[in-house]
């Protein structure tokens, strides 16, 4: 779980996002195995995004930089690091919310696979957060699962 916010990062603002986004993983029962707050800085969540990875996360989410803005270089800093991209997440992501917000459609966000890791970067507010995990949620045992080899479920993984 990473909060990628340069404004989080030098202690300027409270990392609400981060906090909503953690909780609400171990409320549905997911280990947090790192949570960290980076700068908008590519080189910077790389190497956060590599540390998840080397501590055993089996899906690294991250929080922020997805817009817009100049300093938002989230997609940048994760989609080289993709093997395959998973089109649908991201998709899904921006449209779950349009109707509500309709500038959800300007998220850049990014999914994909990093060796058996699904990797989702979602938009830094806390709105953003709640509906990305309301998509999120409910596939995100079966995908990671199907990373590790698992067989499909009967009845499209509900």
């Amino acid at each position: 779980m990473i909060t990628c916010s340069n404004r989080s990062a030098c202690g300027e603002r409270a990392d609400d996002s981060g906090e909503l986004l953690a909780t609400r993983l171990v409320e549905e029962g997911h280990d947090v195995v790192l949570r960290t707050i980076v700068p908008d800085d590519v080189p910077a969540i790389r190497a956060a995004v590599r540390s998840a990875l080397a501590a055993g996360a089996r899906a690294v989410l991250t929080t922020g930089g997805t817009g817009l803005t100049p300093t938002d270089v989230t997609p940048e800093a994760v989609a080289p690091l993709l093997e395959r991209q998973v089109p649908g997440i991201a998709e899904t992501l921006r449209a779950a919310a349009r109707d509500r917000v309709p500038t959800s459609v300007l998220s850049r966000g990014v999914a994909g696979t990093i060796g058996e890791a699904l990797v989702v970067t979602l938009p830094g507010s806390p709105g953003g957060v709640r509906d990305g995990l309301a998509v999120l949620l409910p596939l995100l045992e079966h995908a990671v699962e199907q990373l590790g080899g698992g067989d499909h479920r009967p009845g499209g993984g509900v």
